[in-house]
């Protein structure tokens, strides 16, 4: 029985082809072994899958069989197992198959394709994050490939597994310009949540209301912002803020921490403006608290009046200084006291001279030249904007913000 034969014979079998050339040219079937194998595929045609495996038993169970024998009985074995579902035989015959140097390199990736496959198929998730990373590592990289192993460690519960693998993902399609797939980005929100990787959930959630601006995930991303541990003291205005953009500021108590953190910050302008608002919306100057909040606004506009009366030497004294921190903060209360050339200017010189935290500052300046009115620099410098403290994330949503308003416009 010749190879001619086998090809047919497998490649109708199997859902990919397992024709392999012939490594000598005496490589054939003896009667027993072909007859056993042509019963085999015709119970397969019929997909009475016992049968057919009942068929390659017999044929796997002929004395003094030749390698070449041995490898077909292999091939089909396969076939067989795969079709009918039994992950464990088919895997082993696969493994038959790929130590085999009669198998192409081509068709040993296949193989370890479909043990992964077959193995996610199954719901044997352990198993195909295995043969899935086992996949990746010979045939180099697979985004469908990389999905599923992403998938298997999500599905039983690896949630740390899950973010190990998606994070690279995302970022190296985000990179290429290309748009992240929304399933991935629910995956690594998810699983982040779950390992109380307030970061992590964090910065899903920008990229899920960038790509995917539905309203959910923009609720799900502030809730995030707001119970995330790990931004910093010097970012807690700025969750404010973008939370105060969108409309997620509503209450008195709000209004109240921003002016004081604002005060706290030594930006007592800012603080008034916050407070304004917050009076506009007819938040503040109600009920019982009227009278306190009364109090704190005279006091800030107090603060606003000592503060422009001392720019000028706060300047002098900020530039003696070997660190841009205070700087930054005098050119942004210049901004706010309405001299935004000089103060974006001292800015930009402060975070060139040097800052505890350039991305911060960044941050900083970018909302500086939003309220300057230059919403295109501003984008700019909000997108130059990294790091893993949060900084990152609010420069995105209010680049997103800021997108979405021109748009609407």
């Amino acid at each position: 029985m010749t190879m001619r034969f086998v090809r047919g014979l497998m490649c109708s079998a199997t859902v990919f082809s397992l024709a392999i050339p012939a490594v000598h040219a005496a490589d054939t079937l003896g009667q027993p072994v072909g007859v056993a194998l042509q019963q085999a595929q015709s119970a397969l045609a019929a997909h009475n899958y016992a049968k057919a495996m009942d068929a390659v038993n017999e044929a796997d169970a002929v004395a003094d069989k030749s390698a070449y024998e041995d490898y077909t009985i292999a091939q089909m074995r396969a076939a067989v197992a795969s079709q009918a579902g039994n992950v464990a035989q088919a895997t082993a015959a696969y493994e038959k198959l790929i130590a085999s140097p009669r198998t192409p390199r081509n068709l040993k990736n296949q193989m370890l394709m479909s043990e992964g496959t077959m193995a996610y198929n199954a719901k044997d998730y352990p198993k195909a994050a295995v043969a899935i990373q086992r996949y990746l590592k010979e045939a180099g990289p697979s985004p469908a490939m990389e999905t599923l192993l992403a998938q298997s460690y999500y599905l039983q519960k690896d949630y740390a597994g899950t973010v190990h693998v998606l994070t690279p993902i995302l970022a190296r399609t985000i990179k290429a310009g290309q748009k992240p797939v929304e399933s991935q980005l629910q995956m690594l929100a998810a699983s982040a949540t779950a390992l109380k990787d307030s970061t992590t959930a964090t910065h899903a959630y920008v990229l899920l209301a960038t790509y995917y601006p539905k309203k959910e995930y923009w609720a799900l991303l502030l809730h995030e912002l707001v119970v995330n541990t790990k931004i910093p003291a010097a970012l807690q205005l700025d969750v404010y803020r973008i939370r105060l953009a969108v409309g997620d500021v509503s209450t008195a108590r709000d209004f109240m921490d921003m002016t004081e953190i604002a005060m706290q910050g030594h930006m007592p302008q800012l603080a008034l403006d916050l407070m304004n608002q917050g009076y506009q919306q007819g938040v503040l100057g109600q009920g019982t608290e009227a009278a306190r909040q009364a109090r704190l606004k005279a006091m800030v506009e107090k603060t606003v009046a000592a503060k422009k009366a001392s720019i000028a030497t706060d300047e002098q004294a900020a530039l003696a200084q070997t660190s841009g921190n205070e700087l930054l903060n005098v050119g942004y209360n210049y901004v706010t006291f309405g001299q935004a050339a000089k103060g974006l200017a001292l800015m930009q010189q402060a975070i060139a001279q040097g800052v505890t935290d350039p991305n911060i500052a960044r941050l900083h300046l970018g909302l500086a030249q939003m309220q300057a009115g230059n919403k295109a620099e501003a984008i700019q410098t909000l997108k130059s904007v990294a790091g893993d403290n949060g900084a990152y994330d609010i420069a995105q949503l209010w680049v997103l913000r800021l997108g979405q308003v021109t748009a609407a416009h």
